[in-house]
This record gives C-alpha cells, structure tokens and sequence, in this order.
C-alpha cells in the first residue's frame, strides 16, 4: 500500500493534477478515445454556453455537474462522446456591463466612445471573463472537448449566422415591419417577450371619462397613455355599451385632440373596471393588435427616452410617470376622474437592465412564426410554418422532455407566440446582414460590390445566434467540416435550466427544424434552480451566494458535485448551504478509508485475476450476487436520467452496506487462520472496491480516479489505465 493512504485524501493537491492528467490523455476529444469506447452509438451534447458577463455560480456548477456525470457514464458504456464547451457573448448583458464601467470610472455613454472603441472595450473585458470560466469549468472536473470550443460571436458562428439570415430571409420568413414592440429605455434597445421579468408593486387604478360630453367611463393605471387612445373598447356581449358600439367622439383630452370609436372585442374583460377599456395602439401590444383588426390609426405619444411627445402644460416633454400626475391633476380639476384605487399590478422590466419596458412603434426585424413556407424533406415539398415545426417535433416524440410536465409548458408558451423581434439597438453582437442604398435592399452572407451600400445598425437578438448552437459548432454551413462531424447530430440530449425553456431550447428547435429539416436533440433534460436552505433564489443583493470555486478550495470539488446533485430530481429547484458540502466531503474521506483498509491486505505481486478466476465461499458469494444485482439496479437508472436516485444509493452503499458491513465483518475474517475464507473475502473486497470506484466515478471523478491510480492492476506500471475509459461495470 502507497504511504499516501496514511494521510487523510487531499483534493487541494490532488484535483489540478488530476484533471492535468485527463487533459493530457486526450480522451475528452471522441476521436482520440481508445477502440473500446468508441464501439457503441455516438453520444453527443453541447454546454449551454455560460454568458461571458462574470463567473459561475452555484446554478451553473449545477449545471456542469449533472452533463459530467452524463458524459462520463457515456463514455465508460463504450460510446463515441463528444462534449463540446462555448461560451455566450450574450449581447446586451455583456455591453451593459461595459458601459456601467466605463459610465462609473470616466463618466462617459458608448456614444463617447464610438462603436470601434466600445467594442475594443468589450473584446478585453470578455477575454478576461473568459479565461476566469474556462478555469472554474476545469475546477469542478468538466471533461469537455477543448479542441472544439466554440464562441457565439466567433467567425465560424458569425458565418453561420449571416447564412441562417439569408436563407430564412429568402425563405419569406424574416420581414422587416413596423409594429409594436418592448422597449427598454434604459437599455436604448428593443427586448423580447422572454426578455421581460414582471415584479408586483403597488400602483392607483385611475376611473374617469375623456371630457363630459362621452358616456363613457374607463379605468386604467397609465391614464398618461390616454392622449393617445383611439378608441373605446367593450365586450360584445356587456349591454352596458350595445347602443353606443360604432359610435366615434371628439375632444381635447389633458390638451391633446384625440378621436376615439367604440368597437368591440372579445378580450375585453367586463369585470375589470367599468368593463370599458381605452385602445392605445401605439403603445400596447395588445391594443396593436385590436388595432390591427379593426383597422385603426397608430398615435405615438412616447418616445424612447419615455418622454411625452405631446400634451398640455407640465405633460410634454415630461417623463411618464411626471406626466401621469399632471394628467390626474387635469382630470381633477376638470371634474372628470371618478375613482382612485390601490391595486397591486404587475410592472414590466428588461431582465438585464431593469429598465421599466414601454411598448413603443419601431421599424425592427422579426421571424414570422405562423407563415407558411415551402421545406424540402424525402416527401417533397411541404407547406409548413415554424410554430407547427415547433409543435411537432415534440408532439411526435422525436424529442423528449424530462420531466414531461413541462412538455405541457413548451406547448402553451407556443400557442401563444408573436413572431420574434430579433433586432437589437446595439452595438455588440452579430450585425444584421442588410445593406441599404436609397431604395434598394441587398440581404446577403457577403457585403455587396460597389460603393454607397450602407450596413444596418441593428445587431441580432444573441438567442439567434444561440438557437444554431447544436449545428453551427459541428462545423455548419461548411459542408466538408459538418459532414465529419454529421454523427453527432442530432445531439443525443440537452440538459439545461428550466427557466431558459423558452428562452433556448423552444429557439434552438425552432432554427435546427427550419435550416435542417430535423430536430437539434433527442431528449432535453431540465434542471431547476439552486435556492439557499431558505427556499430563496441565491442572489448577490440577498448576500446569500455560495461561490463554488470557494466551496471547490474548502471541500473539493467531489464534495461539490454530490452535494448538488443527491436529491435533486430533473426540473425540482433544490437548496444548497455549506453543511451539506462539508457532509460529502465527510464521505470522500470515508472511501479513502475503506480504500486504505482494503489495500492494506493486498499482496501486490498476485495481481490480474479476473472474477471468473477466483472462488468465493458460499457468504461471499451471496455478498457479491447481491452486489452485482445492486449494479444492473444502478445502470438501469443511469439510463434514465435518475443521477440523483443513484448518487445517493452509492452514498449509502459505500457508507453503510460497504464500511459499516462488509469491512467491519471482514476484519475478524482477515484476522483469522482460515486462508480459504481469506482469500475469499480480500478478493471479494477488490472486487467490490473496484467496481464501487468506477460507479462512482461520474459523480466523484478526482478522488476516484487518484485511488483508480493505486489499485493492484495498475501497480508497478509505467503507462496506467485510466479510470475515465474503463468499462462501466452494470
């Protein structure tokens, strides 16, 4: 036996070493595996690329422990396995980052700068918070491919890009319109729906009428947004209103002309209110489309900064909510505000920013969802449309979702959809692939010849670039390079948050089906958030943030690795504190005990048999069925996504069933003078041992593997097998 096992296990001088000695070997790159796992069907995932704004948190370790333990068991079964890592530019927190930097130290906005020099800027703030990922990846044991890493605003991904652009853009399925769409004031740019965080605050719900000469009253808790309302909307079936549908009215409302019809509409909710709701096109998205329907003009009142662009004294040119206080003080003194309530009301937010949202009429680029085009398949040609591309990938079961209660999720959020505005106004990110010259318009993976062409501002939504993340890091659109890589796509699963369902996983379907024709990946697995012993969301204003990377130099990183994943079932939140990591280092301890007990005994010269070699007495022989049923037990549920079910079966075996059991009866056997039973049992016990290391290895690859290192078959020789490549044991 080593010396080294009469010391307690130190991961601080055992972890770097290790993770050397598996970067070294080559064995993360599939096509550098030996023979023997590279037999069976290949295993392929992509990381859900980690956003360059900062470090890792406890969510994303969660993250990179459970795609390890999947990986490492595929690549043990014999599977061709490719993880491949990237890291997210992630667009608009990464610039607002920057431009909180530079605001706070020089006092200065991007436009200062100048797009040139702000995108310096941003290159060296993202190298650096690349560098600080990568290392806390290696940390926590993640064996990805590092020879395929990948960077959404790389060359290779701005490529695939501009080719995505085109192709769709050909296709009829990117436009450019003019409609309503979220505006963040803060952030000077357009957001998505999924974009939008709501936070409940407590706000007054105003009831009033437009001037006394309209009968009717309506409630609303923006009367500021009022100076642009068009019309009065109702509920077809409210007799309340019946005689005054299709009726138009005419005043001057807080010093603003305005005409206003009452129409109808089924979305009206009768009970809300006075049952009466003021339609404001220009800025509600809801109301746009009534608008649409009914063939109503768009009057614009606010601006981008969220100012008035019209009204009376103390209303124009004022913020909204300074305006919104002049606008009661009108209706006050006008004799025409009814009511005044405290409700609690959602407020929309960007999620990056912070910024209140404001729906706003802008010219911008969007995918059309739910217009039909022509795709190429073995059948032909078929008339399809990207949300019933969307809905059949998973309604066909060409992909599973895990757990399936969010497959019902998936569905709603996809019958609900907008077309995607996927034009951003800033300036990092990839750059729309128009150009404009007067009144000509050249879309194109190239810039056109001739001079005078003049490039869109507009950058693209990151999660465009995203959602081509399972192709366009195996090489597509170049043909040569995706072909070689073609066996490992569709990836065999995604595993990611479940708060990024619509966000990624929902776009990634949407883009691989329409450029492809076929699904990004066969099963996603959904992992929900990590929440302090509180329940709470871990968050630095809380002040209850663990930092991994800490937790990983106090504990090791396999103690990190159990503590987040026993328990944890796919999509449920789970809760982390530092008593619960301390407990699993407990446990690497112990089976460095069990290790050092059971080497102990061993003769190093009587190596190699196999199993089938050695006679177990009658005891032992039970001992080792009931193990080897507890094996196909656990590979059983390895294949069902059930890692947290098996980390803490492993847990309890080694502890209880393997130390308190085992090695407490082997040590009267061991001591005694019946060679037989010895013989038996010390064989049993390096059986037992042996397997125990390779089961746990997925979940505790360092400290598994440094023991793997010192086990009687690798004893004495110069080139060792590593435990990483060796034939799961089920």
């Amino acid at each position: 036996m080593n010396d080294k096992f009469l010391k307690p296990y130190d991961p601080a001088s055992t972890e770097d070493r290790i993770y050397k000695l598996w970067d070294e070997s080559g064995f993360f790159n599939p096509d550098k595996l030996p023979e023997r796992n590279q037999k069976g069907e290949p295993f392929s995932i992509v990381l859900p690329p980690p956003n360059v704004t900062g470090v890792l948190h406890m969510g994303s370790a969660l993250m990179l422990d459970i795609e390890d333990i999947m990986v490492r068991y595929a690549r043990m079964c014999g599977r061709k396995t490719l993880w491949l890592p990237g890291t997210d530019h992630a667009a608009i927190a990464t610039q607002v980052v920057v431009e909180k930097e530079i605001q706070k130290k020089e006092g200065k906005s991007r436009h200062d700068l100048g797009r040139e020099e702000l995108l310096k800027r941003i290159s060296t703030h993202v190298s650096v918070t690349h560098d600080t990922i990568i290392t806390q990846m290696r940390k926590i044991g993640a064996s990805l491919d590092w020879s395929r890493e990948a960077f959404t605003l790389d060359e290779k991904r701005n490529l695939a890009v501009r080719t995505a652009f085109k192709k769709m853009y050909d296709d009829g399925l990117i436009y450019r319109g003019y409609r309503v769409v979220n505006w963040d004031p803060k952030g000077q740019t357009t957001i998505s729906d999924d974009e939008i965080e709501y936070e409940t605050r407590k706000t007054k719900l105003y009831t009033f009428k437009y001037s006394k000469d309209i009968p009717i009253s309506i409630s609303t808790t923006r009367p500021e947004t009022k100076l642009g309302d068009v019309a009065i909307a109702v509920n077809p079936g409210d007799e309340r209103y019946k005689s005054f549908v299709g009726r138009e009215f005419e005043t001057v409302f807080a010093g603003e002309p305005i005409k206003l019809k009452v129409i109808t509409d089924p979305a009206v909710d009768m009970e809300f209110g006075t049952g009466a709701l003021g339609v404001t096109p220009a800025h509600s998205i809801i109301d746009w489309e009534m608008a649409q329907k009914n063939g109503l003009p768009l009057k614009q009142v606010i601006n981008e900064y969220a100012k008035m662009i019209v009204g009376g004294d103390g209303i124009k040119d004022k913020k909204t909510t300074e305006a919104r206080e002049a606008v009661v003080a009108w209706l006050k003194s006008e004799g025409l505000l009814e009511k005044e309530e405290d409700i609690e009301h959602n407020i929309s937010l960007a999620q990056r920013t912070g910024g209140v949202i404001e729906p706003l009429p802008k010219l911008q680029w969007f995918v059309a969802v739910d217009k039909p085009f022509h795709q190429s398949s073995g059948n032909g040609q078929n008339m399809v449309t990207l949300k019933g591309l969307m809905k059949e990938a998973v309604a066909s079961s060409k992909i599973e979702i895990i757990p399936d209660r969010f497959e019902k999720v998936y569905f709603h959020w996809i019958e609900n959809l907008r077309d995607w505005c996927i034009s951003r106004q800033i300036w990092y990110g990839h750059r729309i692939p128009v150009w404009y010259k007067g009144d000509e318009i050249y879309c194109g993976i190239n810039s056109p010849s001739g001079s005078d062409w003049k490039q869109d501002e507009d950058t693209l939504d990151t999660w465009f670039s995203s959602g081509l993340w399972t192709f366009s890091t195996l090489g597509w659109p170049n043909e040569k390079e995706f072909s070689l890589e073609r066996q490992f796509h569709p990836t065999t699963i995604l595993e990611t948050g479940s708060d990024i369902l619509f966000f990624w996983v929902a776009r990634m379907i949407l883009m691989s089906t329409c450029i492809l024709g076929e699904v990004p990946f066969k099963t996603v697995y959904l992992h929900g958030l990590v929440r302090d012993t509180k329940g709470r969301k871990i968050s630095k204003s809380l002040g209850n943030n663990i930092d991994p990377l800490d937790m990983i130099i106090k504990y090791g990183a396999d103690a990190v690795r159990m503590s987040l994943i026993v328990g944890v079932g796919p999509g449920s939140d789970s809760k982390i504190d530092e008593t619960k990591i301390k407990a699993y280092k407990l446990f690497a301890n112990k089976l460095w005990n069990v290790t050092r007990f059971v080497l102990s005994f061993v003769d190093f010269k009587s190596d190699g048999k196999s199993t089938g070699d050695i006679r177990f007495v009658e005891d032992d022989q039970k001992i080792l069925d009931s193990f080897n049923a507890f094996k196909r037990e656990i590979s059983s549920e390895m294949n069902e996504y059930r890692f947290y079910l098996v980390a803490e079966k492993l847990y309890h075996y080694v502890w209880h069933e393997f130390a308190d059991k085992i090695i407490e009866e082997s040590k009267s056997i061991l001591s005694s003078g019946d060679e037989v039973k010895k013989q038996s049992r010390l064989s049993l016990l390096m059986v037992i041992l042996s397997d125990v290391l390779k089961l746990l290895h997925p979940f505790m690859p360092f400290i598994t593997e440094e023991i793997w290192g010192y086990m009687p078959a690798n004893a004495g020789k110069a080139a060792k097998t590593l435990l990483m490549v060796e034939k799961w044991p089920g």
